[in-house]
């Protein structure tokens, strides 16, 4: 079987082959053009597909909460203008003849690290992906729950700070305002008046002033998952975003969530994803490999 994986975000759009044993091959991506909206973005994804041959399955994940029954979008930001609504399953199936899987994003990552990365032989888990915000997905008994709506997981929009800082959600004092990559450069840059990006942040580590924005930064990552650890009860949490690969930060989080749980909530460990950037391809294209 050969599927065609896409990884829709919001600065590219990612995509490879896929074979039956799941190995990708010919990774490739394009500017998303996200400001264009949402039709442009799926005629840039026809113009991929009809220039591949030999296709028997596309898989796709994509920003934006996603009705993976339809195939469609339920939600989008104005990031994406007009993704609201696009049937991608629909479109694309009817153009080409070709089965098409849509799932969200976050949801992909976490099905491509349940059956291949950090959460393989765990039945249930819960993940999270710091970004630009904070995604989140769940896994109970071996099964993606979604919810009555499919957006179940929306775990940047939980409250930490009631009445506190502004969302892009138009709420208040919600998680990924505090915790996201986003609030650690936002904060590092309010304390030393520089711009910096998360790798550029840790390479001043030393710098008491940064270091300290680090650790109360960490203090807030640990604020949310004591909630999402009181609620689900979870024997790991996979914890993605490319400022997960710092060390530091997985091992902080670990000692200070211990220290804040009840003795019977302290089984749980957070561990970094491990499939990295191919996660929601390989989530994508395992959903695509399933449909009958």
């Amino acid at each position: 079987m050969k599927i065609l994986s896409f990884d829709i975000g919001g600065t590219e759009i990612k995509y490879a082959f896929c074979d039956e044993n799941f190995n990708l091959t010919e990774k490739k991506s394009v500017p998303t053009n996200a400001h264009e909206g949402g039709a442009r973005i799926i005629e840039r994804i026809m113009k991929i597909i009809k220039g591949c041959e030999n296709i028997d399955r596309i898989g796709i994940s994509t920003a934006g909460q996603v009705d993976s029954v339809k195939g469609e979008i339920i939600f989008a930001t104005d990031s994406i203008p007009g993704y609201t609504g696009t049937k991608i399953k629909e479109i694309i199936e009817s153009e080409t003849g070709i089965p098409t899987a849509v799932e969200n994003d976050v949801n992909s990552a976490a099905i491509g690290e349940a059956v291949f990365g950090a959460a393989k032989g765990f039945d249930s888990f819960i993940c999270l992906t710091y970004g630009t915000g904070i995604g989140g997905a769940i896994f109970i008994d071996g099964k993606l729950f979604t919810g009555c709506s499919f957006s179940a997981g929306e775990f940047g929009h939980i409250v930490s700070h009631a009445g506190g800082k502004g969302c892009t959600c138009g709420g208040f004092g919600c998680y990924e305002a505090y915790a996201s990559a986003s609030a650690l450069v936002n904060a590092v840059k309010e304390k030393t008046g520089k711009s910096m990006n998360g790798r550029e942040i840790f390479e001043n580590f030393e710098n008491p002033q940064i270091k300290n924005v680090i650790d109360c930064w960490i203090d807030e990552i640990v604020i949310g998952l004591k909630s999402l650890v009181y609620i689900f009860n979870p024997k790991i949490i996979v914890a993605g975003g490319g400022i997960m690969n710092e060390q530091y930060i997985t091992d902080e989080i670990n000692i200070r969530l211990q220290k804040e749980l009840m003795p019977s909530f302290r089984k749980v460990r957070v561990v970094k994803a491990l499939m990295g950037n191919d996660a929601n391809k390989l989530g994508a294209a395992y959903l695509a490999s399933k449909i009958n």
